[in-house]
């Protein structure tokens, strides 16, 4: 989540603690607006742990939302 953070801070110039702000918001409104097995896998995407990390995610929802 950090280098999500970080990124959002980057281009929109807003400081690291609102752009967690802002990234927080974000994925609380995706974990209720996608399906149950997709918004678990948001957690896991965003862990430190994850093997393919933000990529694996946003190729995932590319994917179900018709986008290659």
């Amino acid at each position: 989540m950090d280098e999500l953070v970080k990124l959002v801070s980057k281009k929109t110039g807003l400081s690291e603690e609102m752009s967690r702000q802002a990234v927080d918001v974000v994925i609380g409104f995706l974990k209720e607006k996608l399906p149950a097995p997709i918004a678990g896998q948001i957690d896991n995407a965003l862990s430190a742990n994850a093997v393919g990390g933000l990529g694996d995610l946003a190729g995932g929802l590319g994917s179900i939302l018709g986008k290659k």
